[in-house]
């Protein structure tokens, strides 16, 4: 297969996932601009992630055993990745003043994430190929769509809600980080066999509660009343 394919392989499931969101924005949609520097900032967000995670990587932080598979699937990647996802969206969409109901929380949340799973899919299905462009279609980019939500849902309410604006944000990257360290130990580990079936339950837990967010935060839109 050339790379052309692949690279359309590789692109195609966070493009597409960032137009779904973009259509749930049912009340007030956001600019093409915004939305656009969103997931090019996502993009960017992978260079010092991958620096980090290279770090740690360095010190025997992998998957060498159950501890350190901890540290690493939580910590070294989850929380480094989720952490530099939030950086992007809390000093650029975060502070425009299009930002102006709970939602868009959500929407440029995964446009962020869209642009690092994009490159990160890229990345991957470069060197493993066709099959791994397949499997990742229906499983880490899905994945980084609900690690994205869940930010963006708490993002929503700490935009209108100056008094818990801190806690909000950092239960946001708190609650990505878990469930991204989840999916990626149970895909990681090998000392329980079977144990890979967490991954698919981590994500589809991710997905339950990404449709409940975008419902919430639907139902709560200020701008519903406009719609008849």
């Amino acid at each position: 297969m050339n790379v052309f394919t692949l690279l359309a392989l590789a692109i195609a499931p966070g493009l597409a996932i960032a137009l779904f969101i973009y259509w749930k924005d049912k009340f007030d949609k956001e600019p093409r601009k915004i939305l656009l520097i969103s997931f090019f900032l996502g993009v960017v967000s992978t260079i010092p992630a991958v620096v980090i995670e290279s770090f740690g990587a360095s010190f025997s932080l992998s998957t060498d055993s159950l501890p350190m598979t901890l540290i690493y699937t939580f910590v070294i990647v989850a929380l480094t990745e989720e952490s530099c996802k939030f950086f992007m969206l809390r000093i650029y969409a975060y502070r425009k003043k299009e930002f102006n109901e709970p939602f868009d929380g959500i929407i440029y949340s995964v446009m962020v994430a869209m642009g690092f799973a994009t490159l990160e899919n890229i990345m991957y299905v470069l060197q493993y190929g066709a099959g791994n462009a397949i499997i990742r279609m229906f499983t880490a980019v899905p994945a980084h769509a609900t690690f994205g939500i869940i930010m963006g849902y708490y993002a929503g309410l700490a935009r209108f809600n100056p008094k818990e604006e801190m806690k909000c944000l950092l239960t946001g990257v708190i609650y990505a980080a878990l469930l991204h360290g989840a999916y990626d130990f149970f895909l990681l580990q090998n000392f329980i066999p079977g144990m890979t079936f967490g991954a698919i339950v981590s994500l589809f837990l991710g997905l339950r509660f990404s449709r409940k967010a975008i419902r919430l935060h639907q139902e709560g839109s200020p701008f519903r009343r406009d719609i008849s």
